[in-house]
């Protein structure tokens, strides 16, 4: 399959809301009740907080077939020399190509400074664990959080660049 990532733009907003959405739903189907999903979603992902992390943060999307199929976004290098991933998220259907890998790839590049990125994930979120440890990721820490009301496990991993 062929894709491209690159720079995430202004226009990209509606589409990198749609690929949220779906991959959530999909993601943490039986983990996280649908309100709660529905609720994080709607404030993290609305129209105002997607500008602001175009301005603050480092977007990338992934384009296959014309559409805009996944996203990464990290934060900047801080003064410890750490970045955080505060997502990698594809529709369902694009798992599995190279792309997850490709976005993070993309953000390793740009955060040549950092000689650390760290990645939270909800424990139970298999999938996810596993892409990031065959990354080279490793868990650093377990913690709990008030996630909207409902209590997430989540695990902290590492990649040391």
């Amino acid at each position: 399959m062929e894709f491209q990532v690159r720079p995430m733009e202004k226009k990209d907003i509606p589409q990198v809301q749609h690929v949220a959405k779906t991959s959530w739903h999909h993601t943490y189907e039986g983990i996280i009740p649908g309100g709660v999903q529905e609720k994080f979603l709607a404030s993290a992902y609305n129209d105002h907080r997607m500008e602001e992390r175009l301005e603050r943060s480092f977007l990338y999307v992934s384009e296959a077939e014309g559409n805009i199929v996944g996203f990464a976004n990290f934060s900047g290098v801080n003064e410890k020399k750490e970045a955080y991933l505060a997502a990698i998220y594809l529709y369902p259907e694009y798992q599995g190509k190279g792309i997850g890998t490709a976005l993070l790839h993309e953000g390793i590049k740009r955060l040549k400074d950092a000689g650390k990125i760290f990645v939270d994930v909800e424990k139970d979120n298999q999938i996810g664990i596993t892409f990031y440890k065959a990354k080279g990721f490793e868990v650093v820490s377990e913690y709990d959080e008030d996630f909207e009301g409902h209590i997430l496990r989540n695990v902290r991993m590492v990649l040391h660049v």
